[in-house]
Formats: structure tokens, sequence, C-alpha cells
């Protein structure tokens, strides 16, 4: 007869892992950027991509940041994920200074407790779904990782799809298995790059309950930039950015 305590359990230990990690980010953002610039050279001159970006993500906040293409949405993304240094102000991301910190340090800090959803997915073509997603537990060396990511296909509802490949899989399977990947570490920091912009709306919304699920159930923050304002609607929060200018 199965145990009725089990599912209970699984979500109080959840909670606590939540309820853990706020508390442990308690009274300083996950992320803060001041007067933060992203500029690259060009034959015509520099090229200002960021432009003084004053900017904090709290603990468990899911924020949403919206504008038009070419706004500066996705060089945000890449200056807090520690993926392009500032070329001007400080980026301060769970107590690292992004701007000083070397890229063992970055790529640490992102294995460890940044996870990154692309709108491409940017999964390992050669993998399978379950080696995709346990991919950051082994580089960190640990021991039960295709366990761990076999229970995360799971959560996100590809536990029957565990062997296949990429190009075996639909987009909004291998965007899931793209959300499990970065949940899988358990990061308290998401930043999330159009993860719905290659899908139909019913899988869009699909995909974005997802997200936010884990993100309340893990206790983690996210950034969420979107082209979509009902999905911005959704986020605790949500800011503009035009021209490499936060707006509102």
């Amino acid at each position: 007869m199965p145990d009725a305590s089990k599912p209970a359990a699984s979500k109080t230990a959840a909670s606590r892992t939540a309820a853990s990690k706020l508390e442990a980010d308690a009274g300083s953002p996950v992320a803060r950027l001041s007067d933060a610039r992203l500029a690259y050279p060009s034959a015509e001159g520099e090229v200002e991509v960021l432009r003084g970006v004053d900017l904090e993500i709290a603990a468990g906040e899911i924020l949403a940041v919206t504008g038009p293409s070419g706004s500066g949405k996705s060089s945000l993304i890449a200056l807090i994920g520690g993926l392009e240094r500032p070329t001007g102000g400080r980026v301060e991301v769970l107590g690292q200074d992004m701007g000083a910190a070397d890229e063992t340090t970055r790529t640490r800090l992102r294995r460890r407790d940044i996870g990154v959803v692309f709108q491409a997915y940017h999964l390992v073509p050669a993998m399978t779904a379950l080696q995709n997603v346990a991919l950051p537990l082994i580089l960190a060396g640990v021991a039960d990782a295709r366990d761990q990511a076999a229970a995360m296909l799971e959560r996100v509802g590809l536990g029957h799809r565990l062997s296949h490949r990429p190009t075996a899989l639909s987009g909004g399977e291998q965007q899931r298995t793209a959300i499990a990947r970065a949940f899988i570490a358990e990061p308290r920091l998401v930043l999330a790059d159009e993860p719905t912009g290659n899908l139909d709306q019913e899988t869009g919304a699909a995909i974005s309950e997802t997200m936010f699920d884990l993100c309340r159930s893990t206790g983690a923050a996210m950034l969420l930039v979107t082209h979509d304002p009902d999905l911005a609607g959704r986020c605790d929060r949500r800011l503009a950015i035009d021209a490499g200018r936060i707006k509102s």
C-alpha cells in the first residue's frame, strides 16, 4: 500500500529548502548593478549596449525585464551571468564582483549558484536528456548526478524521455530539459532569456508555469527576459529597458 505521507514529506522538504535559501540571502540582494555599462569596440568606434543600469534582484524575487529587440535585454543576462565583463560601473552577484572575478571564478559561480535558460535551448546534441541535465552535477563531482537528473526530469514531465537526444525531442521538451538543467544544482539565481520565444502559446504557458513552480519551491530568484506582456505580468515585478537604460 502506498505511503500517503511521502508527497507531504517531499513538499515539506522543498519548503524547507526554499525557506533556508531566502533566510541565507535575507537583507542582501542576490544581484546588484550600479551604473553598469557594457560596450563593444567596432570599426566606427565604441558601441554602448548598456548605459548605466542600476538594478537589484531580491532573494526569491521573480523579476521580468521587457523591451524591444536590441534594447539590451540579452546583454543584461550576459552581464549578470558573468558571460561578459562590465566595461563600467559595478556588477555584484551573490557577493561576487563580476568585473574583478577571473573566468574560473565566474564559471564556478554559474555551475553552482546561477542557472541559465536560453531561447535556443543550448543542449549538447550528442547527449541524452538525462546526460544534459546531469552534466552540471557531474562537473561538480556529485556522486548521484544521474539519479538527481532523472528525478528532475520526472518533475518537469519528462520521466519517459530520459534516453532521448535533443533531435528526438519537441521544442517544448527541449526547453523543459534546459529548465531541468538550469535548476538541477538548486541555484540561488536563474537567468531566463526569452525561454518561451520559440514555442507556441500553449506550450509556452506550460513552460513558464514550470519555471515559476520551480522558483517558488526552491527559493531561487529569477530574472526573466521576455517580449510577452502576459508572462511579464505574472512576475513579482516588471521593468522595461530601452536603448540600454532601465525605463521603469
